[in-house]
């Protein structure tokens, strides 16, 4: 999957239900895309949610970038109001306190490359959701190809027998293309769970810092389904 700051559950439910993690973050991303999570998520707000968006250093810069050269743009004050608004909506979750001396942390200090904050905010998360799964870089892998032979061929470079794609991949990945090289398909539909917020009115597809915050130690049966629904 691409690295992604503070994901949301199920980034983490398909890592879970996996052997192993490649981060694919040598692959060029269109940052101007509506989609993107690589440099933001969301969190619970009393008015439903809010972005927290990581500003990179785009001037200059055209078309697609590669995912591990974004540089981080420091020159505003971007770390100081996230930590604001994480601590202004969260102060009062029941496990604020828990987490609130790493995200001090972490926004104190300097980030340059924006794989490094991402990676950094999601090995917190799945260490703290009790996730151990191997965590490798497809950019320290010397594997070549595009789009769907990228994929089959990381696979192949650590002895896959199964991909688990993401249902966007339905529209793209040749299944017959993994099928002659022995590796199976399958599509990550995550039934997202309903689970007690700080407000009322659930809001789905937070970063999973809202899950955190709210249900502690209960927090990976939920992010598998186990329990949680209201």
């Amino acid at each position: 999957m691409q690295p992604a700051y503070w994901p949301w559950l199920g980034w983490f439910h398909r890592v879970a239900i996996s052997d192993m993690l490649i981060i694919l973050d040598n692959v060029q991303i269109d940052l101007n895309s509506r989609t993107k999570f690589a440099n933001r998520n969301r969190v619970r707000t009393k008015d439903g949610w809010r972005w927290i968006t990581v500003p990179l250093k785009t001037k200059g810069k055209f078309g697609n970038l590669y995912l591990n050269q974004i540089e981080v743009e420091n020159n505003q004050r971007w770390s100081e109001k996230h930590l604001n608004v994480i601590r202004h909506n969260y102060s009062k979750s029941f496990f604020y306190e828990r987490h609130e001396t790493y995200l001090i942390d972490l926004y104190s200090r300097k980030w340059k490359l924006l794989t490094e904050l991402a990676n950094e905010t999601t090995r917190y998360l799945l260490d703290a959701l009790q996730i151990k799964k191997p965590f490798l870089s497809s950019a320290e892998m010397n594997v070549s190809g595009q789009k769907d032979e990228l994929l089959l061929n990381l696979c192949k470079a650590v002895g896959a027998d199964t991909y688990i794609s993401g249902p966007f991949g339905r529209t793209y990945i040749r299944e017959n293309l993994f099928e002659a090289n022995g590796i199976k398909v399958l599509y990550h539909d995550y039934k997202h769970p309903v689970y007690p917020q700080t407000y009322e009115r659930f809001e789905p597809f937070m970063s999973a810092i809202d899950l955190l915050m709210n249900c502690g130690d209960k927090s990976k049966n939920i992010l598998m389904g186990e329990e949680g629904i209201l």
